[in-house]
């Protein structure tokens, strides 16, 4: 059995063994953390798995009044550090920009994620963060995807973005993964809301190159099943094949394995029935 809840309202989604309890969609559990249990929300309800998934942490239960009271102060002592923070970042005049607050009420302990286009000395500003909050403050610099990551948001495509849902690791994209997809080389079109390469740009990738090795290449001759033309190019997702036909010059989209070049060669790779 496994379940996913999520911490934050379409935020990313933790996966859990939910052991002898049966949450129901919108239920507020707990989950175990190493700073104790934490409330969450039920996303997805309890179900079968076909896969076999080990060391899941367990659900702790149903939130009790006792849970939804600590977490409702622990939101409102992260909003007022988060206004505490910004208010002493601009009397400092530093550089850097608030993205999240994270609060332990156990240890008293407050961690602030800011970013900043370079380093930033913030020696003076941990002090006074200190004596405002009454509490151990620790200040951490992150990245434009982990900025991304924390505040979420819409990406190109319509829909939230993987970083803040789905994705757990950020791997190396390049340009040549663009390339290889026939995007256009324009920042503007295939940067993310992070300003760097989208993420879904690597994980499509090797979807296009097994493709793209199995389609005829662009500008070779191939016979489709409305007569003999040339290739003009790939539709990857649909599994198409884009010809110009000698006939009238019309062009055609057919399915990659309709499409021969030469007739020997998909026969060979496909079966001649």
């Amino acid at each position: 059995m496994i379940m996913a809840v999520s911490f934050t309202r379409y935020g990313r989604l933790y996966y859990l063994d939910p052991g002898e309890h049966t949450p129901k969609v919108g239920d507020k559990v707990l989950v175990p953390t190493d700073s104790g249990p934490e409330v969450a929300e039920c996303v997805w309800a309890p179900q079968w798995s076909s896969e076999d998934i080990d060391g899941l942490p367990v659900c702790a239960g149903l939130a009790g009044e006792e849970h939804l009271a600590r977490d409702e102060s622990n939101k409102r002592r992260r909003a007022e550090a988060r206004s505490v923070a910004k208010r002493l970042i601009k009397r400092h005049e530093l550089p850097m920009k608030v993205v999240g607050i994270d609060y332990l009420d156990q240890d008293n302990v407050y961690t602030v994620y800011f970013s900043a286009p370079h380093r930033v000395d913030f020696r003076a500003l941990v002090r006074d963060l200190a004596r405002n909050l009454r509490a151990r403050v620790e200040l951490r610099q992150i990245g434009p995807r982990d900025e991304a990551r924390l505040q979420g948001g819409i990406g190109p495509c319509g829909r939230d973005l993987c970083c803040a849902t789905f994705l757990k690791d950020f791997e190396p994209v390049s340009v040549r993964m663009a390339k290889d997809q026939d995007l256009p080389v324009n920042p503007l079109r295939i940067a993310g809301a992070c300003g760097r390469l989208m993420c879904c740009l690597k994980y499509e990738h090797p979807l296009y190159v097994e493709t793209r090795n199995r389609m005829p290449r662009a500008g070779s001759r191939v016979s489709t099943p409305q007569g003999d033309g040339t290739v003009l190019g790939h539709n990857v997702p649909s599994d198409t094949v884009t010809v110009r036909l000698d006939d009238g010059g019309r062009r055609c989209a057919c399915p990659s394995a309709s499409v021969c070049s030469p007739r020997i060669q998909h026969d060979k790779m496909y079966g001649s029935d």
